[in-house]
């Protein structure tokens, strides 16, 4: 197209004309491969990635695609180096093949000589093989199944797992479809992820991961062990999987803090898999108490460090991971892929807001001026003092009032990451708070409450970041975070995206103090949403002044 919205440039990295009447149309497409980097006012940065191009492989995009989305939507040639580095890079995956003999063993195979000797001289790789049967095959250890993927990814050969599944346990589940039904995508989202064995499943809060996860039950019928990010979201999938699949009480254990129960679906906490003591492990016998044919793990951007070397070792179980962002602060993308498994599935989120299934938002960054006083402190305070400085401003609690009186009516959550900045605000407010201090039930409680409107401000830490369930909440105001953590601004506007009732649009604020690193790090966390197509009106706190009087 000689005037598209993109130029494709050498460095593999793509800029996005926001203002072109295509620029929709070319993001959607982008997204697929690449990666948001910056979303300044009117260019956005891509970069495609090696991870990137493989997840795309993986969930069935070819290489032929990828280029054709770049030559549609470009302004200009796309540079002969990345067209041929693309369909270099897509054609690495699958060159290299884990598979079971007949015999039981665990091989690795490629028709690829040469690259299946670069593998197997590689100093981490070598120790984890056994044998050379044959010139297109090496005999893997047993147990390595996990950290040969894991080292085949870092050296840039990313191999395509075909060595099975154990069954487990069968137990019978069907979904119990009475008044609803499981929606187009989230079918395809099964479909696609039996096709590639294990993997990951994306699709943004409040498009019901949860009942993917139910679908994928239903058809693996098999022991299941369910891993959440805590005790909250674990009652939660029990009361889903109750209602909505032929499952009952008797057959749904908790296995957390408070209670141990293993049952045929056993819903566990990260927290509690990854507890300590002596030094040990406590809670690994979980990982075998049973005979799991499924493992599903919720939130799988959040997996602890620890979880990917008990997941390294459970490669023969059936894997499903389910998240909104694929993003990781930490930078282990690549475990994810190669451990959990490739994205399987991937639903934009402005698709399914288009579809009606989530609710529409609007996005707003509230610009806050620090008094004198405070940007003498800010100034003089060490580096490591001042993003809480600045996220702390005292300025910032008449601002939430007057989002507060701005909302008459809604369910509104108000967001901060400090505990004393979260006792101001709920003094202020007049409004209950809950954070990690508060007891599980409490917190059911406040949950309920907030949901029924009895209660309709809550304050709260980031335990309310994740897989809670609150579907009329309408205003998030978002008053400090973890720096500039994409994935937990994509989970807090997540909270206010579930269909609602009352029809009203989702209204996310962030409130960032003016010149400060503050305003940097919400850029930064601004950049996964910008790549799902949401964009950010920016609002003068003097502005709320004038409509407040």
């Amino acid at each position: 197209m000689p005037d598209g919205p993109l130029i494709v440039q050498s460095d593999r990295t793509v800029l996005l004309e926001v203002a072109h009447p295509l620029a929709e149309d070319a993001r959607h497409d982008l997204a697929v491969f690449a990666e948001l980097e910056r979303a300044p006012e009117h260019i956005h940065t891509y970069r495609i990635t090696r991870l990137g191009l493989w997840n795309a492989r993986a969930a069935g995009h070819e290489a032929s695609d990828m280029l054709g989305t770049l030559e549609r939507y470009s302004k200009f040639p796309v540079p002969q180096t990345v067209a041929v580095d693309l369909a270099e890079t897509v054609g690495r995956y699958g060159r290299l093949v884990i598979e079971r003999t007949d015999d039981g063993e665990l091989v690795l195979r490629s028709t690829d000589a040469p690259v299946l000797t670069e593998v197997a001289n590689a100093k981490r790789i070598a120790p984890l093989l056994i044998g050379h049967p044959a010139p297109d095959t090496f005999l893997v250890e047993p147990w390595a199944r996990g950290a040969l993927k894991q080292e085949l990814v870092k050296l840039g050969w990313p191999a395509e797992d075909l060595a099975g599944y154990t069954p487990g346990t069968p137990h019978p589940i069907e979904l119990d479809e009475s008044g609803w039904g499981l929606r187009d995508y989230q079918k395809k989202a099964v479909a696609n992820f039996f096709d590639g064995g294990s993997g990951v499943v994306v699709l943004p809060c409040g498009a019901g991961k949860t009942l993917v996860g139910a679908g994928a039950m239903a058809t693996a019928k098999t022991n299941t062990l369910i891993l959440v990010t805590n005790t909250v979201s674990a009652r939660q999938w029990r009361d889903e999987l109750i209602k909505r699949t032929s499952l009952t009480a008797d057959e749904v254990g908790e296995y957390s803090g408070q209670v141990k129960e293993i049952k045929p679906v056993t819903i566990a906490t990260y927290q509690i898999l990854t507890a300590k003591r002596k030094g040990e492990y406590a809670h690994l016998a979980l990982l075998d108490a049973l005979d799991w044919g499924l493992i599903v793990y919720d939130e799988v951007h959040l997996l602890p460090a620890p979880v990917f070397k008990l997941t390294a070792e459970l490669q023969a179980r059936r894997r499903l991971g389910l998240t909104a962002t694929l993003v990781r602060e930490d930078g282990r993308e690549g475990d994810v892929f190669s451990l959990i498994g490739p994205k399987r599935f991937d639903a934009p989120w402005k698709e399914i807001e288009a579809q009606g299934f989530i609710s529409p938002a609007a996005c707003y960054e509230v610009r806050i001026d620090l008094p004198q006083s405070d940007r003498l402190s800010y100034a003089a305070a060490a580096d490591d003092e001042r993003y809480r400085l600045a996220a702390t401003a005292p300025a910032k609690l008449r601002v939430v009032r007057q989002l507060v009186d701005r909302h008459p009516g809604e369910r509104i959550l108000v967001i901060g990451q400090y505990l004393d900045q979260i006792d101001e605000l709920a003094e202020a407010l007049n409004a209950p708070q809950l954070t990690g201090a508060t007891p599980v039930d409490e917190r059911e409680r406040l949950y309920q409450e907030f949901r029924e409107g009895t209660t309709p401000v809550l304050v709260v830490s980031k335990v309310a970041n994740f897989s809670v369930d609150l579907p009329e909440a309408t205003v998030a105001i978002q008053v400090s975070g973890s720096f500039g953590s994409r994935q937990e601004e994509a989970q807090r506007l997540g909270r206010l995206l579930r269909p609602k009732e009352s029809g009203l649009t989702a209204n996310f604020y962030t409130l960032v103090s003016r010149d400060t690193v503050d305003q940097d790090f919400a850029q930064n966390r601004q950049r996964f949403l910008a790549e799902q197509g949401y964009s950010y009106t920016i609002l003068d706190a003097h502005a709320l002044d004038a409509e407040a009087a």
